[in-house]
């Protein structure tokens, strides 16, 4: 069911004709996976949405990411739409869109919404990582768009964290100094207490430390 979809769990795996052919969420075993539901079709909102998500598909790809989109509307339509995009903007979508026309996908990861009187999918994201494991959930309303620098930040810092064993502050960037997970111990309290710089650590307090990206405590 949709409302068990959580954090860590296996992302279900689907097969659904698409903008690209037959697909498989499987088939991207191994890679980063941004998916993301849209609500329509020759909508403004999504429109923007698909244009910014081309734009920043090179370098979703340097950091070994796809893009997916899924609605409800049909394959016609889709291919429709992404043509009248290129044929407006010069720009053409990179990557496949699903077609869900009975919803079957989109109730399964919880992306129907709940609020409107025809079936519709709201502005959802699950970002999956390479052992199809959901790491984010973001849903947004359908009147305002996603920002996708912020969903490429995240993608980033989930996999620094991954890497290197620590933790990302609040607005961090990639590049910017990482977090060192606190202490288990109360020796390795004081070991950070008292030779933090030794550690290559710059610390608010025994808790609160950081670190540059890449390098000293918290890396394996």
């Amino acid at each position: 069911m949709a409302d068990n979809l959580t954090l860590g769990m296996t992302a279900p795996d689907f097969t659904a004709n698409s903008t690209f052919g037959p697909l498989s969420l499987s088939d991207y075993k191994g890679k980063w996976l941004v998916f993301f539901s849209h609500p329509g079709d020759f909508t403004p909102v999504c429109t923007s949405e698909f244009v910014a998500f081309a734009q920043a598909y090179d370098q979703f790809k340097q950091i070994n990411t796809e893009l997916l989109g899924l609605s409800i509307d049909s394959n016609p339509s889709h291919l429709a739409w992404v043509n009248s995009i290129y044929e407006i903007s010069g720009i053409q979508i990179p990557f496949p869109i699903v077609v869900d026309r009975i919803g079957d996908i989109a109730r399964e990861y919880g992306m129907i919404a709940p609020d409107v009187s025809t079936q519709t999918t709201v502005r959802s994201v699950f970002i999956i990582d390479p052992d199809q494991k959901i790491r984010a959930i973001l849903t947004y309303p359908l009147t305002n768009g996603r920002n996708i620098p912020e969903i490429f930040r995240l993608v980033t810092a989930i996999q620094t964290t991954d890497a290197e064993k620590v933790l990302t502050p609040a607005n961090w960037k990639p590049g910017n100094p990482v977090l060192v997970p606190p202490p288990n111990t109360y020796a390795e309290l004081e070991e950070r207490k008292n030779n933090a710089e030794a550690l290559g650590l710059i610390c608010n307090d025994w808790y609160w430390c950081y670190k540059k990206q890449g390098s000293g405590e918290g890396n394996e």
